[in-house]
């Protein structure tokens, strides 16, 4: 009787996609099912592929990592994935996790620490890389009574760390007319008038 982990590998990158694979299929007990260049391409299959772990990037062409979490957990309610991006801004992090991801690995990650996270998943562990532990840890020392809210603060600082507009649509997946609205709505709570007002009155307040 076959007891071997089945594993599928979403990723659009060929590179990496054709590397986890062949660092998968050296480990015992797994079974690399299939992979595919997007989540669009393995849903069809997800039911004929059963597979028990899921290998997820984020930022694809289609439907995104994020969106697909969901649709994964639908489809095979008991499926473990783990995200495996180069996005480890804390919105995206906490959106995933909120979405049901079981793990959260940025591309950085070791050859050991993606093997190890399989293993986890699967024995009920939430897996992390460093930098994102580091992440969901100092969001619990923030000022809890801050009026601004997840999106609004991430978008706050990374107006702090000096990206545009345009910039911030971009990484977060959303158009800029919704980073403008956000931005007239940190100003109201915050009550200020410009950039560099916001990031100081929520710095000083430990809101950032």
């Amino acid at each position: 009787m076959n007891h071997k982990l089945r594993i599928i590998i979403i990723e659009d990158d060929d590179v990496l996609r054709l590397g986890y694979q062949q660092l998968l299929l050296d480990i015992e007990n797994f079974s690399i099912v299939n992979t595919y260049a997007s989540f669009d391409l393995a849903k069809p299959q997800l039911k004929t592929d059963a597979p028990q772990v899921v290998l997820l990037d984020i930022n694809m062409p289609g439907t995104s990592g994020i969106a697909a979490i969901p649709e994964i957990k639908k489809i095979l309610p008991h499926c473990h994935i783990i995200i495996l991006t180069v996005f480890d801004s804390p919105e995206v992090v906490f959106e995933a996790l909120n979405m049901g991801a079981d793990g959260y690995l940025t591309k950085d990650s070791s050859s050991e620490k993606i093997v190890e996270a399989v293993k986890d998943v699967c024995g009920g562990g939430g897996v992390m890389s460093i930098n994102i532990a580091r992440i969901v840890m100092n969001s619990f020392q923030k000022n809890l009574n801050t009026p601004l809210t997840k999106r609004e603060t991430e978008i706050l600082k990374r107006i702090a760390a000096g990206q545009t507009k345009i910039q911030i649509a971009t990484e977060l997946f959303i158009d800029e007319n919704t980073v403008r609205s956000h931005v007239k709505n940190i100003y109201i709570k915050l009550d200020v008038n410009s950039k560099s007002e916001a990031i100081k009155a929520a710095k000083n307040k430990r809101f950032i």
